[in-house]
């Protein structure tokens, strides 16, 4: 069966995220001294006592605001109270009981979830004296903890164990496969495509752009298959980085290229392709990820018949190495052709999968020889005499030959367009390796 879920709820700026970071051991949230700096959820498993559980951080909660961010954050922290076992509220020691905690509690008491009363930011016996006055919300004892220093984290742990629902005998943990990366500039539309795809508001979405500050996971399963959609940051380049909280995203945004199978390059059709979609591109091919162009807002373009012709050939030519990487032209807002986008990511996944025998490889290379063989250099023979896959994930090819340091490149690219003319590769960059015989 599924893990339970924790979701941890409170107000703005009162620690959780970093809470969450402590829970989970990793610094996977975004924290700042700032406040509203976590938008959307993140979700994590965590450890405790031979238990397992998940851990949902959420954004800070504000219940009656009408700022565009704090109305999405509270939908999405309804959300959270809808999929949770148990519901974590956070509390501010320094700051004390204020006018917010007071609706949470009104709310989290109406509700039937188990509730873990924590007051952060306690950070020594000086400030005990403190968490007295939070008895007044009439949520229970609360536990006193430092999110920063680890203090009082094992005591209220152990009373989520207890409150966890009892584990069955088939409770397993199973990473959802494959991993699809959401990736493109801030304001592509990645959110809105995710969320689409979800069939619920899994993400804030916002006319503004860069509301989604970090890499989001959301599992999703598809005729059958499960995978994982990680909805990333906007990438930004370097220079528009001006806050150290983007900073952080950014390189959460690449960290979430580094960790997907799969990585769906987002451009907005309107304006085409840009640098930074360029430099994205290349991340992602240099790690061997499994890659499609999804040009959003398809709706918005003037076309006739021959418009998404002209642009796919423009593209080809301008992208002309990367003429593997399939191109869809999608509206994540109209819901056009995003489904067949989760059928080519399904695609691109097995083809990045895909193994080929030894010896049909060898009756290529004999064939590929017979016909193109390279043409010498320095007056030697540059003939491959074996070739065989040492890896997938991605396909890695090794070659054999007397002269392996005199193959030049262009030879490299017939061999890969060969390649892929034989056995398809769709979407998967190729690595081959020239080593002596």
């Amino acid at each position: 069966m599924s893990l339970p879920v924790v979701a941890i709820v409170g107000r703005p700026n009162v620690g959780k995220s970093t809470l969450f970071n402590r829970i989970i051991g990793s610094r996977k949230a975004v924290t700042a001294a700032e406040s509203g700096v976590t938008r959307d959820r993140h979700l994590a498993e965590a450890e405790w006592n031979g238990r397992n559980f998940l851990v949902m951080d959420t954004g800070g909660w504000v219940p009656s605001s009408g700022n565009i961010f704090e109305q999405a954050i509270r939908e999405q922290v309804m959300f959270a109270l809808d999929e949770c076992a148990i519901v974590m509220f956070v509390a501010d020691a320094h700051i004390g009981v204020s006018d917010v905690d007071i609706d949470i509690a009104r709310i989290l008491q109406r509700g039937n979830k188990p509730v873990i009363f924590v007051v952060n930011k306690v950070d020594g016996a000086k400030l005990e004296p403190e968490v007295a006055g939070f008895y007044s919300l009439g949520m229970g004892e609360p536990f006193a903890c430092s999110a920063v220093g680890g203090r009082g984290v094992a005591e209220f742990l152990d009373a989520i164990v207890e409150k966890l629902p009892k584990a069955g005998s088939g409770e397993e943990v199973a990473r959802p496969r494959p991993r699809i990366a959401v990736v493109g500039r801030p304001n592509v539309g990645k959110s809105s495509l995710v969320n689409a795809l979800l069939g619920r508001p899994e993400r804030v979405v916002t006319p503004v752009a860069g509301t989604t500050r970090d890499s989001l996971d959301s599992i999703l399963t598809y005729y059958g298959q499960k995978m994982t959609l990680i909805d990333t940051a906007g990438l930004r380049r370097r220079t528009k980085i001006k806050e150290a909280v983007e900073f952080f995203c950014t390189l959460r945004s690449k960290r979430a290229i580094r960790e997907c199978d799969v990585t769906v390059i987002m451009i907005d059709a309107v304006d085409g392709v840009v640098a930074q979609d360029v430099e994205v591109l290349e991340q992602a091919a240099v790690l061997g990820k499994g890659l499609i162009f999804a040009l959003n807002k398809w709706d918005l373009v003037k076309k006739d018949e021959h418009t998404a012709i002209r642009f796919e050939k423009d593209l080809r030519e301008r992208l002309a190495t990367y003429s593997y990487i399939p191109i869809l032209f999608i509206s994540a807002l109209k819901k056009t052709r995003i489904h067949r986008l989760l059928e080519t990511a399904i695609r691109v996944f097995e083809e990045r999968q895909k193994r080929i025998s030894t010896a049909e490889l060898n009756r290529f290379l004999e064939a590929v020889m017979k016909h193109r063989p390279p043409p010498s250099t320095k007056g030697k023979d540059m003939r491959q005499t074996y070739m065989t896959q040492v890896e997938i994930e991605p396909p890695t090819f090794a070659f054999f030959s007397h002269h392996p340091e005199l193959v030049y490149e262009p030879y490299k690219r017939f061999l890969s367009r060969r390649l892929r003319e034989a056995y398809g590769f769709e979407g998967v960059p190729l690595r081959l390796r020239f080593r002596n015989k």
